[in-house]
């Protein structure tokens, strides 16, 4: 399994892209659902879901991401990985109803931002919090995917792991170059200076921001790693070039090819990652 990537398709994330952005980006159950499927087809082994309802509203209630779960599920076996980064659109109190959809992963922000520039909001992750996310998900037997946006959530993904709140292989998502949350700048310096931090047994997945997107999601793979890309992180094929997530998929596949390294199904990324096999299975 060395020479497999797990892909990623983010396909829409927490309001401020909308389709006035991009017309391809999907803006209810039903299009995110669409959506996931035509990247398993491209090649995506996991789709990261932000929630939205049937008037494009970001959410966090869990009807929504079940109903975006059984769309999914009735069209492919693509791993369901919900978001709790809902950030100042849904209340601190409700970001955790979303474990309870019942999706195999769930991603999970390892530190408090503040998110300069935009709305002026504290994205508020505290150790005590983080630690009641993990817990759920652990009864759940759910994958966190621990986001990373600078070297000092490292001491975080530290404790975590010496409290065995989180099981191996441990998963970490390297994010760069969200400028509005105050994190490090999408560079091959940060990145490599990033991958430095990685506890022993961690796995990682590189999501880059806006153009840095092809650039350090190749250089992810070229060091071993995994990559996120879609419309969440950004919203063009090339300059002046609206993408779709299904042509950053088949992007990131084809790159993955030319290093020597595959693209791993869903079935693969499964038992890479630790996370029970569908039965049955659907293509």
């Amino acid at each position: 399994m060395r020479s497999k990537v797990i892909i990623t398709a983010a396909l829409v994330g927490g309001g401020r892209a909308t389709k006035e952005n991009n017309p391809h980006i999907p803006g209810n159950p039903e299009e995110i659902a669409e959506a996931a499927h035509k990247c398993r087809q491209a090649g995506a082994a996991i789709v990261h879901i932000h929630g939205r309802d049937w008037q494009g509203r970001i959410t966090a209630d869990p009807e929504v991401y079940r109903e975006i779960h059984r769309r999914i599920r009735e069209k492919c076996d693509i791993i369901l990985q919900d978001s709790t980064g809902l950030g100042a659109l849904v209340a601190t109190e409700d970001r955790i109803k979303v474990i309870e959809a019942g999706a195999e992963m769930a991603s999970l922000n390892m530190g408090t931002m503040v998110r300069t520039g935009w709305d002026n909001s504290i994205f508020l992750n505290t150790p005590e919090l983080i630690e009641s996310y993990l817990e759920r998900m652990l009864e759940l037997d759910m994958k966190p995917e621990m986001e990373v946006f600078s070297h000092s959530m490292f001491r975080e993904v530290e404790r975590l792991i010496a409290r065995g709140i989180v099981k191996k292989p441990y998963l970490v998502n390297l994010v760069l170059g969200v400028t509005y949350q105050n994190t490090i700048a999408a560079t091959p310096k940060d990145l490599l200076s990033l991958i430095d931090y990685l506890p022993p047994g961690c796995l990682f997945n590189v999501s880059a921001m806006g153009r840095q997107q092809l650039p350090l999601t190749t250089l992810g793979m070229l060091l071993g790693g995994n990559v996120r890309v879609g419309l969440e992180d950004n919203l063009y094929y090339t300059k002046g070039q609206l993408a779709s997530n299904e042509m950053l998929v088949a992007r990131a596949v084809r790159i993955a090819r030319e290093l020597d390294r595959e693209g791993a199904t869903p079935a693969e990324a499964r038992e890479i990652l630790g996370i029970k096999q569908l039965n049955p299975q659907k293509d």
